[in-house]
């Protein structure tokens, strides 16, 4: 599947924040549209598109909660330039997800859904990054509802906007398109080590074919 041009932090050659980025203390709220209500009666997360069986695969939230627990450590680097580093995110590894319910060969990209129809592209490499992770829990405690409960997605090698909060499905694309804020003006790809933070800094293939 390849991957992703990962940047560690901790790299000698690299300072601890990307390009334009400041240290955070704590960790603010922010997100566009209102705080999603939790029903876990009706929770359910789906993983459809190109599949390798062509069928859907569903979890609902008990079903979902015991799949196989990890633990990431990693930044969490958003587009408007604040940095929270060495966090502790728990919950569930996109790779595993990803064996669960394997994509078919043809599968470049995937888009995660989440509430309200909000969505973000990934390359597949990115999204089966060993350290991409939907999230349950950071530090040890559930995350709250403002930062994303009951699932958020991080990719620690992107900016935040590309990890969804309150996340319900993955889809499998065999081409490339354009997730909510990649859509209003935001890099198709993320880096923040590269700064890659507009649209308009894309380069040839950095985004989908027209």
């Amino acid at each position: 599947m390849g991957q992703p041009e990962s940047r560690e932090h901790h790299a000698t050659t690299q300072p601890e924040l990307p390009p334009g980025q400041r240290l955070q203390r704590g960790w603010p709220v922010t997100h566009y549209g209102p705080v999603p209500k939790f029903k876990p009666d009706r929770w359910e997360f789906r993983v459809f598109g190109a599949t390798a069986d062509g069928d859907k695969h569903c979890w609902n939230h008990e079903q979902f909660s015991a799949l196989p627990f990890s633990t990431v450590e990693a930044d969490l680097h958003c587009v408007t330039k604040f940095s929270m580093l060495g966090a502790e995110w728990g919950g569930v590894l996109a790779r595993t997800l990803v064996e669960l319910a394997p994509p078919a060969p043809s599968v470049t990209h995937v888009m995660v859904w989440a509430e309200y129809g909000f969505s973000a592209n990934l390359r597949l490499a990115d999204f089966t990054s060993d350290r991409t992770i939907f999230a349950t829990h950071k530090g040890g405690e559930l995350l709250t509802a403002e930062h994303g409960f009951p699932l958020r997605l991080v990719v620690p090698h992107l900016y935040a906007w590309k990890g969804p909060k309150w996340v319900r499905g993955v889809e499998y694309m065999t081409a490339d398109r354009r997730g909510f804020w990649e859509e209003r003006g935001y890099h198709n790809v993320g880096d923040p080590w590269r700064e890659q933070r507009y649209s308009y800094q894309e380069e040839p293939g950095d985004g989908p074919e027209l």
